[in-house]
């Protein structure tokens, strides 16, 4: 048989904002096609309309996209051969194979009320089994195999409600390869006839999900552990159907995990211990609650793709940093975890970090010249201009984690200190320091050239002349300076702001704490 180009899909539904772990499943149906030259493909399962939230379509769109996680066509993305990719769009179809399904007798209708089915269900619970519709429990319910073809045909005709589910063997083991667990079977005991098309006109996941794979020609299904007890349901589908020849290879992907303990990562977490479980900010549109997003948090979309690779894969070396393109070539399922991978915070922070270090001054000033704008317009400051900018973030990123943590480790640098950390002058001032800043502004206003190698000499020099440790000073220097007894480095901080500025904060700074001393 001829190699068919490789086709995976993301197929979300749009019943809120899409959680970190769709991305990272996205991410992995892209990283698969790209490494075969394939086509990934983004599909949105609408089929539950009952859950279907405004706005949600949307925001996954702009997730993946602000992910860097483009697809070939899609929803979003430009229509292929196989449009369109919006399950209710698609409805009219699902119902011939739903049919195709009834009359070779692999499914059939049920009639049975809510009510009917809760009392089926409390029955079987009170007597310790399973409450489930399945080979057993159906020939007691109301449905195609328990009426005639009258009762069943006045039913349709009249409008009555009803659903179409599968009918699973009995006591059949279903077996089928997953490219990550290897062998997996079941047996159809365990399972229930689960529905597949309801009287509105709409199909459920299971049937939607394997028609619409077989029509689109998709050769992987790359999803969430979750699913993989549906799995067999689908195998029989396709089988079922005729279509075990082209049937998709099957790959069920580790859960992420809370960072302490057992349990899916869930909202709830993140809103505990503070971190984001979206890739962006969605606001609720009933509740207009805000949830909080890692881009408006600060990280960057290449930090956050590489955090998500390695939620349940790593490359088999002690490489952590991949750019997409290197994750593409190194991706593999042979790599991937089966268990679940606990989310660490702190180690999203810290790619976060690594991503900082690595980008140009020019595209830290391009995030931080925003952020800055707002603080200096607050304080009614004029903005500096574009090297001055350039020179605070070569001396700050370092130290920081995010963009965002640029003001708090600069501010000084832009707005003369107020204030001067009581402590170190508290440590540090004594009857020597008046003089010694008096004769270290006298000398600095002498100074030029203004930079780092002769601002140390003249520290220097004017400690030795009057006898002082440079130790015993350099804490003070900075108090006095920034207002803070810690920040970027000192000499650079004082050849960046200037000769001039340098000697009127020294002077002013002496004045304030004279006054409180």
């Amino acid at each position: 048989m001829t190699e068919r180009r490789v086709r995976v899909r993301f197929a979300p539904s749009p019943t809120g904002p899409l959680h970190i772990g769709g991305v990272r499943t996205a991410l992995y149906n892209y990283l698969f096609a790209k490494k075969h030259d394939g086509d990934f493909i983004l599909r949105i399962e609408d089929t539950d309309q009952g859950r279907f939230v405004q706005g949600a379509e949307e925001y996954i769109i702009e997730s993946l996209k602000w992910c860097g996680i483009l697809a070939n066509e899609g929803i979003g993305f430009g229509d292929g051969a196989y449009a369109p990719y919006r399950q209710s769009e698609r409805k009219e179809m699902y119902r011939h194979y739903a049919m195709q399904l009834v009359n070779d007798g692999n499914a059939y209708y049920a009639f049975d009320t809510p009510e009917e089915l809760e009392t089926m269900r409390m029955g079987l619970t009170a007597s310790g089994k399973d409450p489930k519709y399945d080979a057993v429990t159906r020939n007691s319910m109301k449905n195609s195999l328990t009426l005639s073809q009258d009762e069943v045909k006045k039913k349709v005709d009249s409008g009555e409600h009803f659903v179409i589910r599968l009918k699973l063997p009995e006591n059949e083991t279903v077996e089928l390869t997953d490219m990550i667990r290897g062998k997996v079977s079941f047996n159809s005991s365990q399972l229930d006839d689960k529905v597949l098309f309801k009287s509105d006109g709409m199909p459920t996941y299971h049937l939607a999900n394997v028609v619409d794979d077989y029509l689109m020609k998709i050769t992987h299904v790359i999803r969430g552990e979750e699913w993989l007890p549906s799995a067999p349901l689908h195998v029989l589908l396709y089988r079922y159907f005729g279509w075990e020849d082209v049937m998709p290879n099957f790959s069920h992907l580790p859960l992420l995990l809370k960072p302490e303990g057992n349990g899916k990562l869930s909202k709830r977490d993140g809103d505990k211990l503070g971190f984001p479980v979206f890739p962006l900010q969605w606001q609720d549109p009933i509740t207009k609650e805000i949830s909080s997003g890692y881009r408006e948090s600060g990280y960057f979309p290449d930090a956050v793709v590489n955090l998500l690779a390695f939620l349940g894969w790593n490359p088999g070396t002690e490489q952590e940093i991949f750019s997409l393109e290197e994750l593409t070539q190194a991706f593999s399922f042979e790599h991937i975890h089966k268990a679940g991978a606990h989310f660490n915070p702190e180690k999203a922070k810290w790619f976060n970090q690594q991503y900082l270090h690595k980008k140009t001054i020019d595209e830290l000033v391009q995030v931080f010249t925003p952020i800055l704008s707002g603080h200096l317009k607050n304080n009614s400051i004029e903005a500096k201009d574009s090297s001055f900018i350039e020179a605070v973030c070569l001396l700050v990123k370092d130290k920081a984690t995010f963009v965002s943590d640029f003001w708090n480790l600069s501010s000084y640098l832009f707005i003369s200190p107020t204030e001067y950390d009581t402590d170190v002058i508290k440590k540090r001032w004594n009857e020597k320091s008046p003089t010694f800043f008096e004769s270290l502004n006298q000398n600095l206003k002498n100074l030029s050239p203004f930079q780092k190698t002769e601002i140390d000499q003249i520290i220097k020099q004017t400690c030795e002349t009057l006898g002082i440790k440079t130790g015993e000073v350099m804490q003070l220097i900075r108090v006095i300076i920034s207002g803070k007894g810690s920040g970027v480095d000192l000499l650079g901080m004082m050849e960046l702001l200037g000769r001039d500025e340098i000697c009127i904060r020294i002077e002013k700074g002496m004045n304030s704490i004279s006054k409180n001393k």
